[in-house]
């Protein structure tokens, strides 16, 4: 118990940190954005008025006072469940933003994670398995090349080549502008083709460092005794493999891997960015264009609490699954 209580604490402290530096950094950045919106609207050579300034900072409620006293508001607000309404979609709040966002990214990020997990820790333990082979040659070298492609690139390659050139799939967005938004099979299909692209791009290189990762922790598990008796005992291949080896060295995955799902609610921000992705990925970026400081650092707020609470889940199901962790032994 003493083991969970600690970590659970600790998540407390975290998460305090975290909401404070999610309150300082937005306003680290240089600018008014009350400012931005009367330049937008008159014109960048125009001289602003301080009055249409002072005028959009109370329709936005942008906060005053000193920085002490908006950190306490802000507080105050999070503890009601407020977060603002958004400077750049007046007058909706950013609860709703983030709403109609959310779902595309869990759509997008949730599926690609888990089939990255998935199969790169299974390439991983092959890799292991048959090491010093030519499988585990092309998996150690070959993917380390491709690991070092950023996701930009691989996204531009892919939509000039198979949506440009080839005309086989939508250039972005989520759906058709034509498609009756509707649920049916055929605005199914049609949201299915528009996240083709931006899933392969981030699946390209999505499980190398799941693969590399389970790669390492099972040729270490593979000298273990109980790995080597097993070995002995005449077990089938594939029994040591899954169930002595693999079965422990996906362990420390298992914490990276909770805490990418917990860092879904960030989105992709390059990927969605570049295919015109509704999802939290693009929003964000719009909002660090705009300076909307409330949409900025809910959907910060959201994607930090999110990755503290799946590091806690990981922790205490790490301790569940190896006593020594608890017994804060080796």
């Amino acid at each position: 118990m003493r083991y969970f209580f600690r970590r659970f604490m600790f998540f407390l402290l975290t998460l305090w940190t975290a909401v404070t530096l999610n309150f300082i950094i937005p306003r680290l950045q240089p600018g008014d954005p009350a400012e931005d919106i009367v330049r937008r609207l008159a014109g960048q050579n125009k001289a602003i008025d301080p009055a249409q300034v002072h005028a959009i900072r109370l329709m936005l409620g942008i906060p005053g006072g000193n920085i002490f006293q908006q950190y306490i508001d802000y507080l105050g607000l999070l503890v009601r469940g407020q977060f603002g309404i958004s400077y750049t979609y007046f007058p909706y709040p950013v609860t709703t933003l983030i709403g109609q966002a959310v779902m595309w990214t869990v759509g997008l990020v949730l599926i690609t994670n888990i089939i990255g997990f998935i199969v790169g820790n299974l390439l991983g333990a092959l890799a292991a398995w048959k090491r010093n082979s030519a499988f585990d040659s092309f998996i150690s070298v070959g993917l380390s090349f491709v690991g070092t492609l950023p996701y930009m690139w691989i996204a531009l390659v892919l939509l000039f080549i198979f949506a440009f050139q080839l005309n086989w799939l939508p250039i972005g967005g989520g759906f058709s502008e034509t498609s009756t938004r509707q649920f049916s099979w055929d605005y199914t299909l049609d949201i299915a083709q528009h996240a083709v692209l931006p899933a392969v791009s981030i699946l390209i290189t999505g499980p190398i460092g799941w693969i590399m990762g389970m790669r390492n922790n099972m040729v270490q598990t593979l000298r273990e005794d109980y790995t080597r008796l097993a070995i002995a005992k005449g077990l089938k291949p594939w029994k040591v493999a899954l169930f002595y080896s693999a079965r422990n060295a996906i362990l420390p995955n298992v914490t990276g891997f909770a805490m990418s799902l917990g860092g879904i609610m960030g989105g992709v921000v390059l990927v969605e960015s570049i295919f015109d992705y509704p999802g939290m990925g693009r929003l964000f970026f719009e909002a660090v264009g705009n300076r909307d400081y409330p949409l900025m650092q809910t959907i910060l707020l959201f994607t930090i609490v999110g990755m503290l609470l799946a590091n806690l889940l990981a922790d205490f199901v790490v301790g569940l699954l190896d006593p020594r962790v608890r017994k804060g032994k080796n």
